[in-house]
């Protein structure tokens, strides 16, 4: 008997075929057992529903997330799973939570701290929200087996094994022959136990919970190099990787590390953001470079890029990507009083400007156009009503510069003042370039940060927005390649065994959608985090169903409750996608 009939769906089954009408039913180990023209399964069957009208595609499968700490007071991954993500990839950047040196019960701290930092998690929900009773990386994967609804594989931070090894030393210091053979040993470990690979960061935007430089940001080439290769003797492994040119464009240097690292694993190393503006048109093709050369090196090397515009907003109030702005992160890290006076100050605002335009700024120098800020939630008298507001019309109405005119207004609400600074980019010709770049067979969809920078942005929508976009909007991409572009082109990428599409013997990771509706409504902050911190979500619109293994997880954008998903654990659940 079969646990469950989709009747006369129209399925849109991830290769890219065209859509068909068809009947599928589930079997007891949460595989696809049939796939028949309408009312030809004549096997019987638990439960049935009736999809006509509805599409049906497989999971959606988000290749950069952060749900590491959030899957333990979350284990339905909101909102990803709510918008048809059936399969996480997490541990990516260089940050994990594991391994942890049992000698060293500090370093759980530091990690918190660390990944409070350079993540936008809170600290409370990081403190409170899991149970850190690991050392190792398989025990930190053991505590998530048989506990998520989604399916979740995961890195190695590169970060985490430094900590291991070298304790305090591992920022600033460099490891000692022996350190870096512990370090290799402390890889290999987390692969047996199944880490999909390594990860790590050279990004100058990544700092510590102190405000230092992160570990794996003092790492030699050489170090990056033996890593890779210990990558290189599982199976089903990959690599992920962010250096500074990842924002804007590589320099010669990082383009040569990430070949080396590719080619000495024989693995295909991903790494985000591939931003795309019309304006900067030659930023694509340089950072598109090392794909190129890769390939002649036996390597692979594959650019994630997001194909929606994601909201992020700012403060002057709290760390966020204006901190990152060259010159920025030491006023606005000052005592707020302090903070405020040097905002005032006409010299000082004259200078952080100048430093918001310059070279050295690189993909953050569209930040500085305030003029194109919309002020969002305000708390005191003086600006109320300013909500929805743009700071230009504002400005022009008192008389001031755009700069000035949104100081005062943070100003007058100790700087707590929400923006939300509108895109620079959405214009045709950016749109048009986009769609020409998703061609490229080295980019792939994906970059969501799903789970981290969590009252900033909202990033985990991407999926029904495209779709919707696809749809009814600007018709960039078919339906059929826009679900291949968000489910076996991931899957594929690492390997994932029998998930990605809809086929006979795959995992019933399923999406039902009504394709008249499928979108996302607007992000909004609720505070439902451990310590009723806040967070950014989205509604899921037009999601009828989500299966994971079989189970549904997902009903009208509500969780059911169930948590069939599994920890995907590298060789057993991946297989090795080599580039030899």
């Amino acid at each position: 008997m079969l646990a469950h009939l989709i009747r006369s769906a129209t399925v849109v089954d991830g290769t890219g075929a065209p859509a068909y009408r068809a009947d599928l039913g589930i079997g007891g180990d949460g595989r696809i057992a049939v796939i028949a023209p309408p009312g030809q399964v004549t096997e019987p069957a638990r439960t049935t529903e009736d999809a006509t009208g509805l599409v049906l595609a497989p999971g959606f499968v988000d290749p950069h997330t952060h749900y590491d700490a959030q899957l333990f007071w979350d284990p339905y991954a909101t909102p990803s799973l709510n918008h048809g993500v059936t399969t996480v990839a997490g541990g990516n950047c260089g940050f994990t939570l594991a391994p942890l040196n049992p000698a060293r019960p500090d370093d759980a701290d530091y990690t918190r701290r660390m990944m409070s930092r350079v993540e936008g998690m809170s600290l409370v929900a990081l403190e409170q929200g899991a149970p850190w009773s690991w050392h190792t990386f398989g025990e930190y994967l053991d505590a998530l087996d048989g506990r998520i609804a989604v399916n979740a594989g995961f890195m190695v931070g590169h970060c985490a094994l430094r900590r291991y090894v070298m304790g305090p030393e591992a920022v600033g210091g460099t490891p000692t022959a022996a350190q870096l053979d512990a370090m290799v040993a402390l890889l290999h470990d987390a692969m047996d136990a199944g880490a999909w690979g390594l990860s790590t960061t050279q990004s100058s935007t990544h700092s510590d919970g102190d405000g230092m430089p992160v570990p794996s940001r003092h790492a030699r080439p050489d170090e990056l190099l033996a890593l890779s290769t210990a990558v290189g003797e599982h199976e089903g492994t990959q690599l992920e990787a962010i250096v500074a040119g990842c924002l804007d464009q590589f320099g010669d240097d990082e383009i040569d590390l990430l070949v080396e690292m590719s080619a000495a694993a024989g693995r295909p190393l991903n790494w985000n953001v591939l931003t795309i503006d019309a304006s900067v048109p030659e930023r694509a093709p340089r950072q598109l470079v090392p794909s190129e050369r890769a390939r002649k090196a036996g390597g692979r090397i594959v650019a994630l890029t997001m194909p929606i515009l994601t909201p992020m907003n700012m403060s002057l109030g709290t760390f966020c990507a204006l901190n990152l702005i060259p010159g920025w992160g030491e006023i606005l890290s000052l005592p707020v009083p302090e903070r405020i006076a040097k905002l005032r100050d006409p010299a000082t605002r004259a200078e952080m400007l100048r430093r918001a335009d310059s070279k050295e700024a690189g993909v953050f120098r569209r930040l500085a156009n305030f003029g194109r800020y919309v002020v969002g939630d305000t708390y005191t008298a003086e600006n109320e009503g300013l909500t929805g507001r743009v700071v230009r019309d504002l400005a022009a109405e008192r008389g001031q510069d755009p700069f000035g005119c949104l100081v005062e207004i943070c100003a007058n609400d100790d700087l707590r003042t929400v923006l939300w600074p509108m895109p620079t980019d959405n214009d045709p010709d950016s749109w048009a370039l986009r769609a020409e770049t998703w061609q490229h067979e080295d980019v792939l969809l994906g970059g969501s940060d799903a789970g981290a920078h969590l009252d900033r942005m909202c990033g985990a929508p991407y999926t029904t927005r495209f779709l919707g976009d696809c749809l009814r909007g600007r018709k960039l991409v078919g339906l059929e390649h826009a679900v291949k572009m968000l489910t076996d082109d991931p899957a594929k990428l690492f390997g994932l065994r029998g998930r990605g599409r809809i086929a006979v013997g795959h995992h019933a990771d399923l999406v039902l959608f009504d394709p008249e509706r499928i979108d996302a409504g607007p992000a909004t902050l609720v505070h439902d985090l451990p310590g009723d911190s806040p967070r950014l979500d989205a509604k899921a619109i037009g999601i009828v169903s989500v299966r994971v293994n079989g189970v549904e997880t997902i009903r009208n954008d509500e969780v059911t409750g169930a948590v069939p998903g599994i920890v995907l654990r590298s060789g057993r659940d991946t297989r090795t996608v080599s580039t030899r």
